[in-house]
């Protein structure tokens, strides 16, 4: 039985044809790092039994990938540790490399019946995958596997505001919720030769690659899918029943965590929106919703079609002229990035975001936009402003350096938002005060509630 994969998750990427002579079909895991509910691997092993070959899959550790440092590291191979354990359960040979991803795959291509790839969405993943495919004799296919809906089924531009995807994505997301089971295909691939990284420990691991390790590994989240599935569980138990009215609370905490997981590809938004509409359709669910298909999806859909989508010039015209008119204006404090990044401003609620930020690779997405709004507001111009706000949020945060990290810092400059009142500094920019915050939560609370976390942790 085949699972139910939507053809439009799926493209071929090349001219090549399947070659009946090769050994097993390859697939190459980038973005969908799991083995459950992954629709690339399900397809290849689909295509793998049909064709009477073995599946062989294979994962790139890049040392150079841009902006990580051992913090994503770590996170990330603690997940391809237990992806490595449930498909040799399958009898699906994982094969680990360390360099550069065209050159490594390509090197797995000659002996593969078709290459799979799941899909990317920022800049190099796409360069990478045109790449490899333009390289290769054999069949080259993109499965789609980290969207709801397929990004080129939503909208063929860049999108404005969530106002203008939301009734696209809603009038077509549930055809795209059919559930997968995982497969175990027909031959066993455990016994191919195949050259590959020896490792038991992702320790061992990462003394085999040149990492920057100026930023620790976090204690509080652990990489995974089984992870993610218990955390959200707990959240579904615990937190959904009040989502819509606390999830902008910072005390209270009620929301999934499920960005890092996304981030690295380790659960799949699809069994998260089947798990939560099976759950209940209260207004809690609906908000829920709202954040992961409407505000993920519409960031998806800015990074693959604006180009500069890690640049100030990525800004809507209003937004970027607006600011620049007003860089001369007197800032109330001027910090620089350093000072910025060692926590050292007169305001100690934004010393203790940074502070979490530095320590726990996260951070309660209103203080976020808090955090990011106050380097806007501090720095000597807005241009300066976006490069130190995205320098420290792909550094420290365990979800930077992803689609919802460019959209997010790029609405505190006026992305996907409207223009409001002009003032000083932010111009039309959206502002956000100290004396904001307050009026939302007990400012005190938190500020002592972080100082005994932060304290505990040391």
């Amino acid at each position: 039985m085949t699972n139910r994969i939507n053809e439009d998750r799926t493209r071929k990427l090349n001219k090549g044809e399947l070659n009946n002579n090769g050994t097993y079909v390859l697939y190459w895991m980038q973005q969908s790092q799991r083995s459950f509910y992954n629709h690339a691997l399900e397809y290849a092993i689909d295509l793998a039994d049909d064709l009477d070959k073995r599946v062989v899959v294979v994962f790139v550790i890049d040392p150079d990938y841009p902006d990580a440092n051992l913090r994503h590291y770590q996170f990330m191979l603690e997940g391809i540790q237990k992806v490595r354990q449930e498909l040799d359960d399958r009898n699906i040979k994982f094969v680990t490399k360390i360099g550069e991803p065209i050159k490594e795959v390509i090197s797995l291509c000659e002996n593969s019946a078709a290459v799979i790839m799941d899909k990317g969405y920022l800049r190099h993943q796409r360069q990478w995958r045109k790449e490899i495919s333009s390289k290769l004799k054999v069949a080259a296919f993109e499965i789609e596997s980290d969207v709801v809906v397929p990004v080129e089924e939503v909208s063929d531009k860049q999108e404005y505001a969530a106002r203008t995807i939301r009734k696209k994505l809603m009038s077509q997301w549930e055809n795209y919720l059919h559930p997968i089971r995982s497969k175990t295909p027909k031959k066993s691939s455990l016994r191919l030769k195949i050259d590959g990284e020896d490792w038991k420990t992702v320790k061992e691991l990462i003394e085999k690659i040149e990492v920057d390790k100026e930023v620790a590994p976090v204690s509080s989240f652990k990489g995974g899918t089984d992870e993610a599935k218990r955390i959200f569980d707990n959240f579904l138990s615990s937190s959904l029943k009040n989502y819509d009215s606390l999830r902008n609370k910072p005390l209270k905490e009620a929301v999934s965590k499920m960005s890092p997981y996304l981030h690295f590809g380790q659960i799949s938004p699809i069994w998260i929106l089947n798990k939560i509409t099976n759950k209940n359709t209260s207004e809690n669910t609906k908000s829920y919703i709202e954040e992961l298909l409407v505000r993920r999806e519409l960031a998806i859909n800015f990074v693959y079609y604006q180009k500069d989508y890690d640049s100030f010039q990525c800004l809507p015209d209003w937004a970027r002229e607006s600011l620049e008119k007003h860089d001369e204006d007197d800032r109330p404090y001027s910090y620089t990035r350093n000072e910025l990044e060692a926590a050292q401003t007169h305001d100690d609620l934004w010393n203790s975001c940074m502070e979490l930020m530095k320590q726990k690779g996260y951070l309660h997405n209103y203080l976020r936009m808090y955090w990011g709004k106050k380097i806007l507001h501090w720095s000597s111009s807005s241009s300066y402003a976006y490069k130190t706000a995205l320098y420290l949020n792909n550094k420290y945060f365990l979800d930077g350096r992803d689609a919802n990290s460019y959209a997010n810092i790029g609405w505190i400059f006026g992305l996907h938002d409207r223009a409001w009142k002009e003032r000083e500094v932010f111009g039309k920019v959206r502002t956000m005060t100290l004396k904001g915050m307050k009026r939302k939560f007990d400012v005190s609370e938190f500020l002592e509630e972080t100082q005994n976390d932060l304290s505990s942790a040391k």
